[in-house]
């Protein structure tokens, strides 16, 4: 057995007081092959380090995120940041695609990620789009699979699911708006709501808009797929 790869994870960061994870993460790493280390924020500085001594980046989900880092102003809709969890983030997320580390971004991690390489996103799906839309915030244990994503074609998550149209869970008001080169859209939701952006030119960074770690400890094998691949590529 060779030596197993070591997987920072990003956390939940409330207002910038306590960090807190799902367990489901961990799980999802440890399942898939490496060796799970969670990252705290106010080590900007040292992140150069940092990537050195991990072989990939999970970007958790947790709260929204500042709209000022995409020059806009905050919604009415808009909920609890955590700046310090914002500034970490962009700073590790810049140095990990320098150094073509691998990156599996969750939920508010497709987020941040499309805002460090310079897109945008809505701050609340329901107020700042005018079609009707599908209930993106799932009134359902975490396991459950609320609605469908189409992958696009000859994408890597396509590849990895195996399938172009498959079932997600679903817990999110904000999602990704702009997503600038070499990253494409690699699903969207049956609403034009973008569910997954993945790098062309990096060897993984995938991000998706649902949260496939419950998924994958409860043995949904597309979930597991993902996970494998990521740790497989680290």
């Amino acid at each position: 057995m060779g030596k197993k790869p070591i997987i920072g994870i990003t956390s939940h960061v409330e207002l910038d007081y306590r960090h807190s994870l799902s367990n489901d993460y961990v799980q999802s790493i440890i399942q898939a092959g490496g060796i799970p280390v969670i990252l705290p924020i106010g080590v900007d500085s040292d992140v150069v380090q940092l990537v050195d001594k991990i072989d990939g980046l999970v970007l958790a989900g947790g709260g929204d995120i500042d709209p000022m880092l995409f020059g806009e102003e905050p919604h009415p809709n808009l909920g609890m940041i955590s700046p310090g969890r914002d500034s970490f983030e962009l700073a590790i997320i810049e140095k990990m695609l320098a150094a073509n580390k691998p990156i599996l971004a969750i939920c508010r991690g497709i987020q941040i990620l499309n805002i460090a390489i310079g897109g945008d996103m809505y701050q609340d799906i329901y107020s700042q789009k005018d079609e009707p839309l599908l209930q993106h915030s799932q009134k359902a244990t975490r396991s459950h699979l609320s609605h469908y994503v189409m992958a696009t074609e000859n994408s890597l998550l396509a590849e990895i699911a195996g399938q172009a149209k498959f079932k997600v869970n679903s817990y999110h008001h904000q999602a990704v708006r702009h997503v600038p080169k070499p990253f494409i859209v690699s699903a969207h939701s049956s609403d034009g709501i973008i569910e997954a952006i993945e790098s062309v030119e990096h060897s993984f960074v995938l991000g998706v808009q649902w949260h496939p770690e419950p998924l994958a400890v409860h043995g949904d094998s597309i979930s597991k797929n993902i996970f494998n691949r990521f740790v497989q590529s680290c």
